[in-house]
């Protein structure tokens, strides 16, 4: 019994002194957690460098737009746009432009005016509001859908989504798809002059 017992004891203390194929073992730890935070660096690079392509990109349409020829020239315009984002992104992305022309750049990005009779935020019961857009409804942009006229303030937008190059967004708790936005805004060239302000109240539902 007491032999038994010694020789349990010298078993142990043999496998206490042993260390071969310990970095196995430490790299089964520390492997996924440095596998996780390569590929994570690797998808933040690429976010970036996508977002800077994008922004470039947008610019240069931009200016484009605001020519006088900009009107016969926005289907080609949009192309480069999506050609650009597309030499850096999945095949698979998908590419939304918005355009849309405000009066002036105090307007941008505001809600259409209205009366607040019930005090609840919201137009409706009848309310009236200012439909800058003229499109019959109450907008939470007051923009136009287009590039609009002469020295109007143009906002270019591009929406891109795609999935992630690399499978790590399960393990980060990361969504499979990745959005960037990007927009631009500026003013027409003053090749006519500009239209007259038009506003039309109408009542919210």
């Amino acid at each position: 019994m007491i032999r038994r017992a010694a020789s349990l004891a010298a078993l142990l203390r043999r496998l206490r002194d042993d260390n071969r194929g310990v970095t196995l073992v430490e790299f089964a730890f520390v492997g996924p957690v440095l596998v996780l935070m390569i590929m994570g660096l690797f998808d933040i690079a690429h976010t970036q460098y996508s977002a800077s392509v994008l922004n470039g990109a947008m610019q240069k349409a931009a200016r484009d737009l605001t020519l006088e020829s900009a009107q016969s020239q926005q289907v080609n315009i949009d192309a480069r746009v999506t050609e650009q984002v597309r030499s850096v992104m999945p095949t698979n992305a998908t590419v939304t432009l918005q355009k849309q022309s405000h009066f002036d750049f105090s307007d941008v990005d505001l809600p259409e005016e209205f009366t607040d009779q019930n005090a609840d935020g919201r137009c409706n019961n009848n309310e009236p509001y200012v439909d800058n857009n003229d499109n019959g409804s109450w907008d939470a942009d007051r923009g136009k859908d287009g590039i609009g006229g002469a020295r109007d303030v143009v906002v270019y937008t591009a929406i891109v989504t795609y999935p992630r190059m690399f499978p790590m967004f399960g393990l980060a708790g990361l969504p499979q798809d990745v959005t960037i936005r990007a927009s631009t805004v500026l003013r027409n060239q003053p090749f006519d002059e500009q239209n007259d302000r038009v506003t039309t109240v109408r009542n919210c539902t």
